[in-house]
Parts: structure tokens; sequence; C-alpha cells
């Protein structure tokens, strides 16, 4: 497997994907830009879910939220992308991706967003 950023996430078999369990990972290195400055924007990423026949590849994981180091985008764009990006590779039963970002220009930002979504 690559040690470069990579938007490759991988899987691996559930080995108990008849149980309902949850898993979280949580990292506070997360970087991004922010897409009107150009100023690196800094965040704790935790992403809770409970898994279906796929877990998610740690390392690949973290190859993955490295891969946004350079790249531009809003706080709610994001959060929802590594959403999407974790759905589409495992599947998941539920998920909860959450950002908390450190403070910028006076105003702390937290954003969660979940599969399926929350009414």
């Amino acid at each position: 497997m690559s040690t470069q950023p990579s938007k490759d996430l991988q899987s691996v078999a559930n080995p108990y994907p008849g149980r309902d369990y949850v898993v979280t990972c949580d990292t506070p290195e997360f970087t991004c830009l922010c897409p009107l400055t150009g100023q690196p924007d800094f965040a704790t990423v935790r992403i809770s879910y409970v898994p279906d026949e796929l877990l998610v590849e740690l390392k690949s994981l973290k190859l993955y939220l490295w891969s946004f180091r350079n790249e531009g985008g809003f706080h709610e764009d994001m959060t929802n992308r590594m959403l999407d990006d974790l759905v589409a590779v495992i599947s998941p039963r539920r998920m909860t991706v959450t950002t908390d970002w450190l403070v910028r220009g006076g105003i702390h930002t937290v954003v969660e967003v979940s599969h399926p979504a929350i009414s």
C-alpha cells in the first residue's frame, strides 16, 4: 500500500457481520484549505459507524484524510464528501461523520452528517 495521500479508500471483511457494534475512528490532524483565502483549516474528524459486511481499512482511511490537505472546501462540503465516499465503499448500516473545526474568525464550527439521514 502506498504512503502517499490517496482518495482510494479500501475495505476489509467484517468478521462479525451478524452483530451490530460501533466502530469509531478519531483524528485531531485533519487539514484542508479555505476555498476563499487559501489558508489552512484544521479539524478533529470523528467517524462512527455500524458496519455491515465491510470495514474501512485504517491505513487507507489515513491516506484518504491526508489527501484533503491541499484541497479547498467549506467545512460542510468536506464533511459531506467524507460521508458519501465512506458509504460508497463500505455500505455501513449506519454512519455519522463529525468534524470539529478550530476557531477561525472567532467562530467555532461543528458539522455532523449521518447515513441514513436523521430526520
